[in-house]
């Protein structure tokens, strides 16, 4: 082989390479609950199994267990109006909606989901971090003296304190920076700001 000739080597892949077409809409990022998931689990397993045993050994000739034969009695005596019926029913009834709710939410709300340029790449951004990013953003502009940062997906709060400069001038120069903040945070979902400026309270 000529040393002067190099070999044909195939081309280092980039992402311009791997782009499916427009970007896919940014999904919320699913909690795995692992704790929720394994009580129920635990309890459900533990139920079932009692009552499986004890309809086990009721079919197998023998007696069912004093805990069921007394339930059963107290049911029958029990009025449906009772106060504790109603406040078992009550209880069972919040903790059923509080499991379907954790079963049907994403959860996860600390992480805000990025635009996703690519199909198959997904990224999130912390909320601390976003709300750090935009209060230094905040307190480089002039006149500020300390700033607040709340943000949730869909709305940004911000409060500041300004100790010199016209306040409107201030929110001006505020809402250019964050908005220009908000966007480069490159979140799927841009949130709606709101800024609120005041001067600090007196003392004395």
């Amino acid at each position: 082989m000529d040393p002067a000739e190099a070999p044909e080597r195939e081309p280092v892949p980039t992402l311009a390479d791997y782009d499916d077409g427009p970007a896919a809409r940014a999904t919320r990022f699913w909690s795995a609950r692992r704790i929720p998931a394994t009580v129920v689990s635990l309890i459900v397993l533990g139920a079932s199994g009692l009552l499986l045993y004890d309809i086990a050994a009721v079919r197998a000739g023998h007696e069912a267990m004093s805990w069921r034969r007394q339930l059963a009695r107290q049911l029958e005596r029990q009025p449906l109006d009772r106060t504790w019926v109603l406040a078992a029913a009550a209880l069972a009834m919040a903790l059923g909606l509080w499991l379907l709710a954790l079963a049907l939410t994403p959860g996860l709300r600390r992480l805000l989901p990025m635009r996703r340029e690519f199909t198959h790449v997904r990224a999130g951004l912390d909320r601390e971090a976003a709300e750090l990013a935009l209060r230094d953003r905040a307190m480089e502009v002039s006149g500020v003296r300390s700033a607040r940062v709340r943000m949730r997906r869909s709305r940004v709060r911000v409060r500041v304190q300004s100790h010199f400069r016209p306040l409107d001038d201030v929110r001006a120069d505020l809402e250019r920076a964050l908005g220009d903040g908000v966007r480069g945070l490159g979140l799927d979902r841009r949130p709606a700001l709101t800024v609120r400026v005041r001067r600090p309270a007196r003392k004395g």
